[in-house]
């Protein structure tokens, strides 16, 4: 019921529903395509950019698309990033819809193999060492991710083309994370939580992709037991912080249900979140005030990453578990207000939201891979 009441909203454009409605399978290639097209006008709409660029010499000056020749639209790297992968996403997952041809045209423009060269030599340049680390990275296994299970012989293609920046990528990781002492607990790009829960969902073996390396696997287990299997009385009270497009203590949460078997997740969690309980008022969505304003639009997408994080913790609970309730619940009311604000009307959220938006529900982080 809530999956349908969340795309009337969308395919309406408002947040009144009347119909009667009887499905709860109701995302379909017409609801799909409003976010495709979110991402088809922003993957090479080179400017407004927000650029993050380490400059050595005057050689270094130069517009987006030069530097970064693959991911310079939709107004800044990780956001081009997840701008592909939603396209990729959304061909795999409707593969005869109208949107298809474009999207796939789309793609064979961006993932050639010498733009994805450029890409990786300009992330090794001098000064770089900390680029899109970790949330932009994380976001570029993902798209690999959907690339190597996607059995079709344009993704193979551009899977070969994407391996050189996929291996500088992890080459990045590996030397990173044995250094890092401390997790980074904020609500923005830097979060260690959300950005290993998707770097693990890429390690771990899937189909049709390539053979995975398990010291990785192992490190990414290690160092998420080192920071969060300790931890105590999560702060919810505190978020979100004005600018938070992630939640701290529930993105912790959506990694650990990675890491621990279903019955050491369900006692964790009981000493992590304690304020879990039997009231329904325990966590509500939040509203931007101002979605034009590109820190404060990070909100909108707030309500979504809950929503995603909620239904992950759902679905690691045994089904008595008593607490499932009031997640459940919070996760329909937050998924309900986070798809109504994908709309599009301005670009400091619809360059982005849209992605949030298909990771929430088509089920990516629970679906697969695991």
């Amino acid at each position: 019921m809530i999956r349908t009441l969340c795309l009337l909203l969308l395919l309406c454009g408002t947040n009144e529903v009347t119909a009667q409605v009887h499905s709860t399978s109701m995302f379909d290639a017409k609801a799909a395509e409003r976010f495709a097209n979110l991402a088809l006008a922003c993957v090479h709409k080179e400017f407004p950019n927000h650029i993050s660029h380490t400059l050595n010499s005057d050689a270094d000056v130069a517009p987006p698309r030069k530097l970064t020749p693959v991911f310079y639209g939709c107004y800044d790297w990780h956001s081009s990033v997840h701008g592909h992968w939603l396209l990729v996403r959304l061909v795999r997952t409707f593969p005869d819809a109208a949107f298809v041809a474009a999207a796939r045209d789309a793609l064979r423009q961006s993932l050639t193999a010498e733009s994805l060269a450029q890409e990786a030599a300009y992330l090794q340049g001098q000064g770089r060492a900390s680029f899109e680390r970790p949330y932009g990275l994380a976001w570029l296994l993902q798209l690999a991710s959907e690339l190597h299970e996607w059995d079709d012989p344009q993704a193979k293609e551009m899977a070969a083309n994407l391996h050189p920046l996929e291996s500088v990528v992890l080459d990045r990781l590996k030397a990173w994370l044995p250094k890092l002492s401390n997790p980074v607990r904020i609500g923005e790009h830097d979060q260690t939580a959300f950005a290993l829960g998707l770097i693990l969902d890429y390690a771990r073996p899937v189909q049709n992709g390539p053979a995975q390396n398990q010291e990785f696997v192992d490190l990414l287990l290690s160092k998420a037991r080192q920071f969060y299997l300790h931890d105590k009385n999560c702060p919810l009270e505190y978020e979100p912080s004005g600018e938070d497009f992630l939640s701290p203590c529930l993105g912790e949460a959506d990694l650990m249900r990675r890491v621990l078997t279903g019955q050491e997740f369900a006692a964790w969690l009981r000493t992590f979140l304690p304020q879990i309980a039997a009231s329904r008022a325990w966590l509500q969505p939040v509203k931007s005030p101002d979605p034009s304003d590109p820190k404060l639009a990070h909100l909108d997408g707030l309500n979504l990453s809950r929503a995603w994080m909620l239904k992950g913790i759902a679905a690691s609970l045994q089904k008595t578990d008593k607490r499932l309730p009031v997640i459940v619940s919070a996760a329909e009311a937050h998924e309900r207000a986070g798809l109504a604000a994908v709309t599009g009307e301005h670009y400091e959220g619809g360059h982005w939201l849209g992605s949030f938006a298909i990771y929430l529900v088509t089920g990516r982080g629970i679906s697969g891979p695991r």
